[in-house]
């Protein structure tokens, strides 16, 4: 991988993200749901760098400071490293030339990690409406992905 795939896999990474949480304001707008508390994220990671890795209830456990930060930097560093699968399934040509299915196969699948890693390690149970938003929203992140590569990759190439 080259300095300029790194610079797709950023941006295109980092742009997914924010549509992702785009999407969530618009959802918080028409169906009133609450936002995701990302400072829960940050004070999750801060313990681990504690050596707690897990938590019967991630709200009990002591703030942190800057675990807002900590969150947020950790929401866009994950979009970021997920936006890496599509060229490691993919291969670069993913890169050059953006298609919609893998995308989408990505943000789906990427739905494992809230699932089964840090849910439970933050001691969270949602409902099953929160998980069939979660779905949702990783859904969307694959469209994000799709529609920030081509973008990208067209800034990128001039094309």
């Amino acid at each position: 991988m080259n300095a300029n795939d790194m610079i797709f896999i950023l941006l295109t990474g980092a742009v997914a993200t924010a549509l992702t949480d785009l999407w969530t304001l618009l959802r918080r707008h028409v169906f009133r749901t609450p936002l995701p508390n990302f400072g829960f994220v940050g004070r999750w990671i801060a313990h681990m760098a504690r050596g707690r890795f897990r938590h019967d209830s991630i709200a009990a456990a002591a703030a942190v400071r800057a675990e807002r930060a900590i969150g947020w930097t950790t929401h866009y560093l994950i979009g970021m490293a997920f936006t890496l699968l599509l060229p490691a399934f993919w291969g670069r040509e993913w890169i050059h030339h953006p298609t919609l299915i893998p995308a989408l196969i990505v943000g789906v699948v990427t739905v494992a990690a809230p699932f089964f890693v840090m849910q439970p390690a933050m001691g969270s149970k949602p409902s099953s409406g929160a998980r069939v938003q979660s779905l949702v929203m990783h859904a969307v992140f694959g469209l994000g992905l799709y529609a920030a590569g081509k973008v990208v990759s067209s800034l990128l190439t001039g094309g």
